[in-house]
């Protein structure tokens, strides 16, 4: 059996879960409401605030179905009561980044700043202090939402191996090259 889907989802306190006939499922709580329209094969279960996810049979399909769902529906319950955050740090000399109501603005060495539209669901800020990097901070109770907008923001321009020079995620660690003067150094001793 699956290790991930035969685990139960607690509800906290606030939250609340409807599944319809056709196998969605929403799940509303303080942070929002978020949906999931569940395969037909997958039963959702909901006795005493306690979520469980039952497959049919023990096809492969099933059994991966079966995790999926249930991590998908673990995630939207932490989404709706505490949210999540991402972080991007933005490191190069004069690069910035300035947010006005769902429109992120950034600057990071192109002749143009680069204009980036924010879904209505995330909410973004962007802080700059002295002698640091800028920072942009992306809210929302939707993972997978905020995950991609995340990466397509860090594709804007991605830090480079030498320098580091680019949009990277805070607690990211990037793998840094030697330059051409230290190849040229370990060469001629």
């Amino acid at each position: 059996m699956s290790r991930i889907g035969k685990m139960p989802i607690t509800l906290p306190k606030g939250v609340t879960i409807n599944v319809s006939a056709s196998n969605e499922v929403s799940i509303k709580g303080p942070k929002g409401e978020l949906r999931q329209r569940i395969d037909p094969d997958m039963k959702v279960k909901i006795e005493d605030d306690v979520i469980t996810v039952e497959r049919p049979t023990e096809q492969k399909r099933h059994k991966a179905l079966h995790g999926l769902y249930r991590a998908l529906l673990a995630n939207m319950v932490t989404g709706v009561t505490n949210g999540y955050e991402k972080k991007l740090e933005l490191v190069g000399v004069g690069f910035r980044a300035t947010v006005t109501g769902q429109l992120l603005e950034v600057s990071v060495g192109f002749s143009h700043p680069v204009m980036f539209a924010l879904p209505k669901e995330i909410k973004a800020s962007a802080e700059q202090l002295k002698g640091q990097n800028p920072i942009i901070t992306l809210n929302s109770a939707d993972k997978q939402l905020i995950g991609q907008v995340a990466a397509k923001l860090r594709s804007v321009r991605k830090p480079e191996p030498y320098k580091g020079k680019g949009i990277k995620y805070t607690d990211e660690v990037l793998r840094r090259k030697a330059g051409k003067t230290a190849a040229a150094a370990g060469a001629a001793k």
